[in-house]
């Protein structure tokens, strides 16, 4: 949208800009930092032609503006909020806003509904409309010069030190606005010289110093560089915390009781797959023998498979060691698999009990630290720095999520929100009031949130960036309306099970096309669930897991039951850690119908391929007095998709099932929004067929 390119600018013989380069792209925020004197206020007053430059060129839209009047750059699209605000203190709240839109020469009806925006958006300015400016506030006086530039309704608006002069807290009101506006699509050049606040608010961000651009790059990565910040926003300590414009900015005793964080590096120090190997090869051999002197169960197991702790060569001897399954752990309870002494054990979670009796599992101390510790590699490898705050909407308690999400966003440094699931309105309310960047849930959860936010209106006025969601399968279609109606939020599958310390064992990258997982905790098999042999990589079949360092209840070939396959070969985001596909089902909730076996993913992936229908759907199997079994698929249109379309969304639907999963289905299609969402797991299917109880 806007380029600048080799700007100088002189007042009188001395020069106050020497060849500067920046350029803001549509819906940017973009930040320019530095100290008071570097020139900031000095290029955004070029800009609006307050000041001529001496050299150089700005376009806007690919059309040279450089030398416009500012009149002339407020039709163009561009407004400014000047450093110090600059209001005319003995006009009136309602007057000044009508200057801001005097170049416009608008209608009186199209000025009043203008005016009437910015109430809404400036609840306080409503309230003192009639007040001289003069008598405001800094932050009432503040929100003035910022409603007053929105009269424009402009395609760039220039924000020139709105934080000058002003407490933390109204600071804090203001960058909030700020955030709105850029979630709202405005593009936004902000100038400040508090660099904190700045880069937290931006997208990328140039650094200016002495009239020169000395560095730019992503906010978030200029922001967490130890070097930047020390050059940038000075070194402070204990002793001096104003050594540091983060002590202006209220955020200094944050910062020194976490002073390294932003060096946290939660990945293994691996640097080929053969070191990779090696670690898992010894963690294998320490788990065998761990388990074979800890646990009466295992012993009892290895000995009758001839397997004792000197077996283990090579990882050809992992297939010679017996499977461990959900039912040792039901058999063993309350503390099934158990291998140290109760004294070792510091605390227990349990399964959800989704799939039959609760199955529990104790921690000893290193457990939970190693837990912890990759589940912040979650977060890390998802973005997560300490500048976000993470709000968790999982259960706590028994279950393992709540915990695990909340440890992990600790351990990195990161702001915990543990509101746990359900109560939509308190979502909603933290996530407006404490401005949550990083949002944890189930995918209904998620997407009950989504459609919420966007009934209610307020997805610019949230900042969540980023979903961490596990827990159950999602569709493609349904993650696209997850992040659509969260204002662009970016998904991250995350995956785990309480068995193997719970949620957090491994997450999607930044490809998004992959599931990496942790091979220095556990090995990953895939074997045919038939068969239990192996399958080759790129095939579908069930994960089996055998842990590498756990201690208090080891896994040893553990049938997960979740379906999914190696995905060979390094990841195009650099990690050295294996990958998986994301969970396509469970070996033991497979649909059998006329005999073909369906996966609810496999309906997942038809339904989303099917433009116009929406994510939702449902699974009724029936069988009729013939001994028949039927199939009714219940789908929902997605949202603005006319009644009408239903006969020929329903044929299509019809025909990519018999065509892909070789069945005839009949295909119900009802309204938008009329399926039951869930805080939890969605039910998909309802299996009719047995009546009678299973024995």
């Amino acid at each position: 949208m806007l380029k600048i390119e080799n700007l100088t600018a002189h007042y009188g013989a001395a020069q106050a800009l020497f060849g500067v380069d920046l350029d803001v792209g549509k819906g940017e925020t973009v930040a320019l930092v530095g100290a008071n004197g570097a020139g900031k206020s000095t290029l955004l007053k070029c800009l609006m032609g307050l000041v001529k430059p001496s050299g150089g060129r700005i376009t806007l839209n690919e059309n040279d503006v450089t030398n416009s009047s500012p009149a002339k750059m407020v039709r163009l699209g561009l407004a400014l909020s000047p450093e110090g605000r600059e209001v005319f203190g003995e006009l009136s709240v309602f007057e000044n806003l009508q200057l801001g839109a005097i170049p416009l020469k608008l209608s009186k009806g199209e000025e009043a509904a203008r005016i009437e925006e910015v109430f809404v958006r400036f609840p306080k300015l409503r309230e003192r409309h009639k007040q001289l400016a003069g008598t405001l506030s800094g932050g009432e006086q503040q929100m003035l010069a910022m409603g007053r530039a929105l009269m424009a309704k402009p395609a760039l608006l220039l924000l020139d030190e709105p934080s000058l002069g002003l407490a933390p807290l109204i600071t804090d009101e203001i960058f909030a606005i700020v955030h709105q506006l850029s979630r709202a699509g405005t593009t936004i050049l902000l100038v400040e010289q508090n660099a904190a606040r700045a880069l937290s608010a931006s997208d990328k961000a140039y650094l200016l110093a002495n009239g020169k651009m000395v560095e730019q790059g992503k906010s978030s990565e200029l922001l967490n560089d130890p070097i930047l910040r020390a050059a940038f926003l000075g070194a402070a300590s204990e002793e001096n915390p104003a050594a540091s414009r983060l002590g202006a900015a209220g955020l200094t005793n944050i910062r020194l009781e976490k002073p390294d964080m932003t060096q946290q590096n939660f990945m293994p120090a691996f640097s080929s797959e053969e070191e990779l190997k090696a670690h898992q090869l010894a963690g294998l051999k320490w788990t065998l023998r761990h388990a074979y002197e800890g646990s009466a169960d295992y012993r009892e197991k290895l000995d009758d498979a001839g397997i004792t702790p000197d077996s283990i060569e090579s990882f050809d001897d992992l297939r010679r060691l017996p499977f461990t399954t959900a039912d040792d752990l039901r058999d063993g309870y309350p503390f099934p698999l158990r291998s140290v002494p109760f004294e070792q054990i510091v605390r227990i979670h349990a399964s959800s009990g989704t799939t039959g009796k609760r199955k529990v599992l104790g921690y000893t101390q290193k457990d939970l630290d190693d837990w912890t510790d990759f589940f912040a590699r979650c977060y890390q490898m998802a973005g997560v720095t300490p500048l976000d705050r993470v709000q968790v909407a999982v259960g706590y308690g028994v279950w393992t999520a709540g915990m695990g999400f909340q440890l992990g966003c600790e351990k990195i440094g990161a702001l915990a929100v543990p509101v746990g699931p359900g109560n939509i309105d308190m979502q909603i309310q933290f996530l407006l009031d404490f401005q949550s960047t990083v949002f944890c849930s189930t995918a209904s959860m998620a997407l009950l949130m989504a459609e919420e936010i966007h009934k209610r209106g307020v997805a610019d006025k949230i900042a969540v960036k980023k979903i961490i969601y596990g827990s159950e399968r999602s569709s493609r279609s349904m993650r696209k309306k997850i992040s659509e109606l969260f204002g662009g939020a970016e998904l991250y599958d995350i995956t785990g099970l309480t068995e193997l310390y719970g949620p957090g064992t491994g997450i999607e990258c930044s490809e998004h096309d992959c599931i990496h997982y942790w091979g220095d905790y556990y090995i990953l098999e895939i074997l045919d669930p038939d068969t239990l042999q192996p399958v080759p990589d790129g095939e579908w079949g069930e994960m089996v897991v055998t842990t590498l360092c756990k201690e208090a209840a080891p896994l040893i070939r553990y049938r997960t039951r979740d379906i999914t396959r190696i995905i060979p070969g390094r990841c195009a985001c650099g990690s050295i850690l294996p990958r998986h596909s994301r969970i396509k089902g469970r070996s033991d909730d497979t649909i059998k119908f006329r005999g073909v076996n369906i996966y609810p993913s496999s309906i997942d992936t038809i339904l989303s391929a099917v433009p116009g229908v929406g994510s939702e759907y449902q699974i009724h199997l029936s069988r009729d007095d013939a001994g028949r079994d039927h199939m009714r698929l219940v789908a929902e249109r997605a949202e603005g998709v006319a009644a009408g379309r239903a006969n020929e969304l329903i044929h299509e639907i019809h025909h990519q099932l018999k065509k892909q999963l070789l069945v005839s289905v009949d295909v119900e299609l009802v309204d938008y929004a009329s399926l039951p969402r869930s805080e939890k797991k969605s039910q998909r299917v309802f299996d009719n067929r047995i009546q009678d109880e299973i024995v």
